[in-house]
């Protein structure tokens, strides 16, 4: 099984600590951000690393060269950083059951279960996801469910339709492809992921939810590089 991680992006935000360096290098807690996604996605067993690499992705490939921990590793390389659904294109073809993870998240949680549910109830993709405020729902994906099954999801929505959101942790069957295909760019002129895993929804396919058990913090700003360290001390 492969897990892909996505880090690509430039990480602005986390300037001047990404002026020299990817944001998947910044060290957080004594190592690298995408060492922590690395090991989030090796512990529920994928035998391969596949890293979407962009914003100075020859510092990532010279950092962790062909393996991670004795995993082997590949990289694709998103050359424009447009949008998460974009990022999995690179990717392409999956070869089977793929879990797919945010590179800027640094998780201690219940990720085996997203794998087990997935399994068990034979979906095109299964979705890691917590309750937060409204305010927090506007600034990701939002997800509607009917008894832990999703009915429909949305981008960074100005009104949310729940206060469900997704963490950023999921893992997909290759039907996610011709839907990241047929994606048309958002309003912020991106292909997202959320949107590509919505048609799946609306052709009928089956998308689960695992609430989360434990914790997953996205890393965008310097005071996220403190949060985290707190966390992991």
């Amino acid at each position: 099984m492969d897990g892909v991680v996505l880090a690509a992006g430039s990480g602005t935000r986390l300037r001047p600590l990404t002026a020299d360096r990817p944001k998947g290098l910044v060290r957080v807690a004594g190592q690298p951000l995408l060492s922590h996604a690395f090991d989030a996605v090796l512990s529920v067993g994928v035998d391969r690393l596949i890293a979407v690499v962009g914003y100075r992705a020859d510092d990532i490939v010279e950092y962790y060269d062909d393996d991670y921990r004795g995993v082997p590793v590949e990289y694709v390389h998103q050359a424009e950083q447009l949008g998460t659904a974009h990022a999995l294109q690179q990717a392409c073809p999956l070869d089977g059951t793929t879990v797919v993870m945010n590179g800027d998240n640094v998780c201690r949680a219940n990720l085996d279960a997203v794998l087990d549910r997935h399994g068990a109830t034979d979906a095109a993709a299964t979705l890691l996801v917590e309750s937060v405020t409204r305010e927090q729902a506007r600034e990701t994906g939002v997800v509607e469910t009917d008894d832990g099954r999703v009915t429909g999801l949305v981008e960074k929505p100005a009104d949310p339709p729940s206060t469900l959101v997704v963490r950023g942790f999921q893992v997909f069957e290759p039907t996610i492809e011709p839907a990241c295909r047929l994606l048309r760019p958002s309003a912020r002129g991106e292909y997202e992921l959320a949107d590509a895993v919505d048609l799946l929804v609306q052709a009928g396919h089956r998308v689960e939810t695992v609430r989360l058990d434990g914790w997953c913090h996205n890393v965008n700003d310097t005071v996220d590089v403190e949060e985290v360290a707190e966390r992991l001390d």
